[in-house]
């Protein structure tokens, strides 16, 4: 088993229509690509020094070719989305691990 994990820090005057987006369409067309089998969407419970709101957003794949042809097809794309949609108000960083 894969997770992909995105953790974003969403400026706090965004953070409620975030999470919102994300909801209604970011994960239902990450989801739809078909390379993610489940996710999970969390809130990080800790306080930004910058009064920032972070979340965690876990995709589950079961091999690493479903990961691949999603960096590859969808990724871009899906990625742009926010951008166009939230500008500089949100910062995503994403890792990717292997259950042992």
């Amino acid at each position: 088993m894969l997770l992909y994990n995105v953790t974003v820090n969403v400026d706090k005057a965004q953070a409620a229509r975030w999470v919102q987006w994300m909801k209604e369409k970011h994960i239902s067309d990450v989801m739809e690509t078909g390379c993610f089998d489940s996710y999970k969407f969390f809130e990080l419970l800790h306080e930004s020094e910058d009064g920032s709101i972070n979340y965690a957003v876990q995709y589950f794949t079961s091999d690493m070719s479903r990961m691949q042809a999603y960096h590859q097809k969808f990724a871009p794309q899906l990625q742009a989305d926010v951008k166009k949609e939230f500008g500089d108000s949100c910062a995503s960083f994403r890792t990717l691990l292997k259950e042992i």
